[in-house]
């Protein structure tokens, strides 16, 4: 069947397009496994809403030797902290909270807290969420915490904790931090936070294998956690559920967590049309604002070295970089005893790409970046969706042809905001379009326009002697006028 239909395109004209090859890809990951003595991996690959590619690797326990499937469940430690942070944000939709209100507002036992200066401000819940409350970074330590009961949790906050700074500050990771989250979500919801996470977004998303008890799982389907150690791999004990599962205990698989991956990148771009997700389009974007600490970083993974630095910053439950060849980028880690995960997504390209592994914090992040690049490189991730220019701007671009081709600025009529002949008078308009003119002879002012807003673009024209470049902005009136155009000869 395939065969005949192969030959009925080829025979009709219709160019037969080849399979994407992941094989690149699925070696980056294994060699990362075999390198880094990981028992079993699953990595997979979202495109427009698709899991396009998933493919596992090795083991889930070295006992029964049972191969890592699609199905096959792993804890993703942090990669948690989305799910916390975007049902913290729906609680605030539905009225219950305010991000900039102090936490101890719906956590009371905060409210006896002695802070490190007498200046400090309180801790608000938005602080929180881009771990910037002044506490002091608890990886190894917080992860052990994920069991701990509430009421133990409960006692832990009325003694108080010890701050490292005061909040808001400076940036610095806390489990903590998300666990208090975590009892806000309990407090505000009136449920346990693991119920309102699985009701908010589990469920809805069809989550069916996802859960915070990681035992209540099938065991033919759980990956085991292993620590490499004295040149063997020696098992972790499991971690129950508790008091910080809000900041790492969730456990899943590919194929379901691919539906997290698809609804998350659904809300870009921003459009009309109805909601279709259990969380505002407009609320998961908010995922990508933080409170504004950036830092320069290196890009995780082999072309780090030779790869511009990434300017990059702590948004809610993800970190935000914008990279100089995948764009803007989302991204976080899991690292756990007996587990290590990473999550990149492109939201500008609609591409999300994950892996998971059962070794302590086995960290996936370079493979998973370079895969993004492998799979950039073979052209297999689209390219970032375009901007649509808006009617106005179209309107102002015809401006600009019009005055160009009359070599005046009054050609473009009342089209005009009142700036440009205030900027420049009319005799110096007509002097740069002229000496524009004179290098460039006449151009096609019709080629496409390339929007960076929908009032703003740039464009580049071909001329009878070369090109031209140039860039228009339109001003914030009602209706729009052209503000700004600038015209240039491209040089070689």
């Amino acid at each position: 069947m395939k065969r005949a239909l192969m030959m009925l395109l080829a025979c009709c004209g219709f160019a037969a397009q080849a399979e994407p090859d992941f094989s690149a890809a699925d070696r980056i990951v294994e060699e990362l496994r075999l390198d880094a003595h990981i028992p079993g991996m699953v990595y997979g690959v979202v495109i427009d809403g698709k899991l396009v590619h998933v493919a596992g690797f090795g083991v889930q326990d070295i006992v029964s030797n049972r191969p890592v499937t699609p199905d096959s469940l792993f804890r993703i430690a942090s990669m948690t902290k989305a799910f916390t942070a975007l049902t913290i944000l729906q609680q605030r939709d539905l009225g219950r909270l305010s991000l900039d209100e102090p936490a101890e507002k719906y956590v009371p036992e905060l409210q006896s807290w002695p802070y490190p200066t007498s200046d400090s401000p309180k801790i608000r819940v938005r602080d929180l969420l881009s771990h910037v409350a002044g506490f002091v970074t608890d990886d190894p330590w917080g992860d052990r915490q994920t069991p701990l009961p509430e009421a133990d949790f409960t006692a832990l906050l009325k003694a108080g904790v010890p701050f490292t700074r005061a909040p808001q500050t400076g940036f610095e990771y806390s489990n903590l931090g998300y666990a208090l989250l975590g009892r806000i979500i309990s407090n505000v919801s009136r449920k346990p936070f693991e119920e309102s996470i699985s009701r908010t977004l589990l469920e809805p998303l069809g989550m069916s294998s996802s859960g915070f008890v990681a035992d209540a799982a099938p065991a033919e389907r759980r990956s085991l956690g292993y620590r490499w150690e004295d040149d063997q791999w020696r098992p972790e004990p499991a971690l129950g559920p508790g008091a910080f599962g809000a900041m790492g205990g969730l456990q899943t698989s590919a194929r379901d967590y691919a539906k997290w991956v698809a609804f998350l990148l659904s809300a870009w771009p921003p459009r009309d049309g109805p909601e279709l997700g259990p969380v505002k389009r407009s609320t998961v974007r908010e995922l990508a604002q933080g409170l504004n600490f950036p830092a320069l970083r290196k890009r995780p993974g082999r072309s780090g070295d030779e790869a511009c630095r990434q300017a990059a910053a702590y948004g809610m439950g993800f970190y935000v970089a914008v990279d100089c060849d995948l764009g803007l980028t989302l991204s976080h880690g899991g690292g756990y005893p007996g587990f290590g995960s990473r999550v990149l997504l492109l939201p500008e390209r609609g591409v999300g790409i994950f892996a998971f592994a059962n070794r302590t914090y086995a960290g996936p992040s370079p493979a998973v970046w370079d895969v993004a690049l492998a799979l950039d490189k073979a052209g297999i991730l689209p390219p970032p969706r375009s901007v649509q220019p808006g009617p106005a701007l179209l309107d102002g671009y015809r401006a600009a042809g019009e005055i160009f081709r009359a070599g005046a600025i009054e050609a473009a009529g009342d089209r005009l905001a009142m700036n440009v002949l205030l900027d420049h008078d009319s005799r110096h308009w007509s002097q740069m379009l002229g000496k524009v003119r004179a290098e460039s002879g006449d151009c096609d002012t019709g080629s496409p326009l390339s929007a960076e807003g929908s009032l703003s673009g740039s464009f580049t024209w071909t001329c009878a002697h070369g090109r031209v470049r140039g860039e228009i902005e339109m001003a914030p009136t009602s209706p729009p006028r052209l503000q700004s155009l600038e015209l240039e000869p491209v040089k070689p």
